[in-house]
């Protein structure tokens, strides 16, 4: 007997629509597009963990604020929020924030190494690694997800390889980080039917700024940075990239096969080129256009509806 696509979903939960979800992991793609630019300037002035500690702390706030907001409406409309078992929604939160911290640490420490070019490409190997481990623990994956995830993999190297491909320190340190980053996505597909989303997301938001403000603190000095420098960096990376868009990918990952997300998700690299040519002036080469669109085909790729096997098509049946 094969393991299902989806956890069965709590009773208490109303997960978004396939569709919806689908576009709701487009949306946290576009910002963490744009939230690269952010993350690449905020470096220049932000030691690594404290950056993630701040940006990890405002996003757990913001997500915070709305669960108290939602918790009022609630009360006030006689209707009652989400309802999880705790140790389930414990053990996520837990879970969730601990490979959380450990996967954008690892990124965090490869890109002092490693161009940014590169740190792109072996990132989005998530993409990759997820469909692979869906595989181990017993999920079907379709073949047009597999020629997704194979076109989508040469199209981020057009995008992102620019030289020869050598492996350096911080190579390995991303490659490792691509495996949590697919650990992530799979931790979020099993937790997101079975708890309060919102909670899951802020609950792990907090969990990696806990860990990350210790690490800073004992080893980078833990200090307020100047108000002189550019906060709209970490701000924007705190209230947008994680308030906003890891909550999308909590939400929307509720109803996505975790293949299909990974590689939705994987448009981050083209959004981050789009963003660059929009807001710092950068010039795409042929070859980054080429890749761009073999992504894109990619995703669109993994969106067909085919009819199940002896199924018409929609517009035949009936």
């Amino acid at each position: 007997m094969s393991v299902p696509d989806y956890p069965t979903p709590s009773p208490n939960l109303q997960p978004a629509k396939p569709l919806q979800g689908e576009w709701l992991l487009l949306l946290t793609a576009l910002i963490w597009g744009s939230g690269f630019i952010a993350q690449r300037q905020g470096m220049l002035y932000f030691k690594p963990f404290t950056f993630i500690a701040i940006r990890f702390l405002i996003g757990g706030c913001i997500v915070l604020a709305f669960l108290l907001l939602r918790k009022k409406l609630a009360t006030n409309a006689a209707t009652t929020a989400p309802k999880s078992n705790p140790r389930t929604l414990f053990l996520g939160i837990l879970a969730c924030g601990l490979v959380l911290c450990g996967g954008t640490s690892l990124q965090q420490i490869g890109l002092v190494t490693t161009n940014a070019s590169k740190a792109g490409f072996i990132t989005a190997l998530y993409m990759v690694f997820v469909p692979i481990i869906s595989l181990l623990l017993g999920r079907k994956i379709p073949l047009r997800v597999w020629l997704g995830v194979l076109l989508a993999g040469l199209g981020l190297y057009f995008l992102s390889i620019r030289s020869g491909f050598s492996i350096e320190k911080g190579d390995l340190t991303l490659l490792v980080g691509s495996l949590v980053w697919a650990c992530h996505i799979l931790l979020i597909d099993h937790f997101s039917a079975r708890v309060d989303t919102l909670k899951l997301a802020c609950g792990q938001f907090f969990v990696t700024a806990f860990i990350a403000g210790l690490i800073a603190f004992f080893f980078e000095g833990l200090q307020v940075p100047a108000f002189s420098l550019p906060w709209w960096t970490v701000l924007y990376a705190g209230i947008m990239v994680v308030g906003v868009a890891f909550t999308l990918q909590v939400v929307g990952q509720q109803s996505v096969k975790p293949a299909v997300g990974a590689l939705i998700l994987s448009l981050e690299a083209a959004f981050a080129l789009l963003f660059g040519v929009l807001l710092l002036g950068e010039r795409p080469t042929p070859r980054e256009l080429l890749g761009c669109a073999m992504v894109a085909i990619a995703v669109l790729l993994v969106q067909l509806r085919l009819p199940a096997k002896g199924q018409k098509p929609p517009e035949q049946a009936g």
